[in-house]
């Protein structure tokens, strides 16, 4: 049996036998999808941007001209993408209670639009639109029109993402420990692990006992510590052999 196969056997098995699977989803669960990632040398968004002056709170005070113009043009490639079918496998694995939830690092929503419902948002979604004046919320499609950053009560309009400077979401975080802390099985799916907090339920959820997977086309700071670590296949593709596999039992 070839090393790949061996693995998916592996993982496959680990999915059938625990009862508190949480998955951790980054910016790689994405790309397959065709959104950019943030820091690839290639294609990553912020290849040769400052983010601090484009998705910062810095910016939302100073600079909206150059804000709308960055998340007009994340929300234009957002709206010409769907999610793929490795989403829909995570939602099939919630449904069935193969799963209790996913933590996740990207904006998208791509886990809600496949069927996920237990989703944990650590930087928000940027699939909508707040008023900084009344707080009323727009489909994120209104900033792709003539003065679509502008609410109807003509305050400015900005994405649901947490900007740079800002405080993560406590409910989500809050969520997401919970979660962590009562796994037995972690999986993270596309992410570098290099940005904190996000990169601390990992290891949290090692020290709690829980057993670790990484599937990432890049290493990670915490391949050595996971029990698993899977760098050479398309996270789609990882998931609907697993998938296959799980359905034979």
């Amino acid at each position: 049996m070839k090393r790949g196969e061996t693995q998916m056997k592996m993982l496959a098995e680990w999915l059938r036998d625990a009862r508190q699977a949480v998955v951790f989803t980054g910016a790689g669960m994405s790309t397959e999808s065709g959104l950019p990632d943030f820091r690839s040398a290639q294609s990553g968004i912020w290849q040769g941007k400052d983010p601090t002056q484009l998705a910062s709170t810095q910016a939302l005070r100073h600079n909206r001209e150059g804000f709308a113009a960055f998340y007009r043009m994340r929300i234009e490639g957002l709206l010409a993408c769907r999610p793929h079918e490795g989403h829909a496998i995570l939602a099939e694995w919630e449904r069935r209670g193969r799963i209790r939830g996913i933590i996740t690092q990207n904006v998208d929503g791509f886990h809600q639009q496949a069927g996920s419902r237990n989703v944990a948002e650590l930087h928000g979604n940027l699939g909508t639109l707040c008023c900084l004046a009344c707080e009323r919320t727009y489909p994120a499609a209104r900033y792709l029109q003539p003065d679509g950053t502008v609410c109807d009560c003509g305050g400015f309009l900005r994405p649901t993402v947490v900007l740079f400077g800002e405080a993560l979401p406590q409910a989500a975080l809050a969520k997401a420990s919970e979660w962590t802390e009562q796994a037995d099985l972690f999986l993270v799916l596309g992410s570098s692990l290099v940005v904190s907090p996000a990169n601390w339920f990992p290891q949290q959820a090692k020290a709690a006992g829980a057993r670790l997977v990484i599937i990432n086309r890049e290493p990670t700071p915490l391949d050595d510590l996971a029990d698993l670590v899977i760098g050479d296949a398309l996270i789609g593709t990882v998931l609907k052999t697993v998938e296959a596999e799980l359905s034979g039992y």
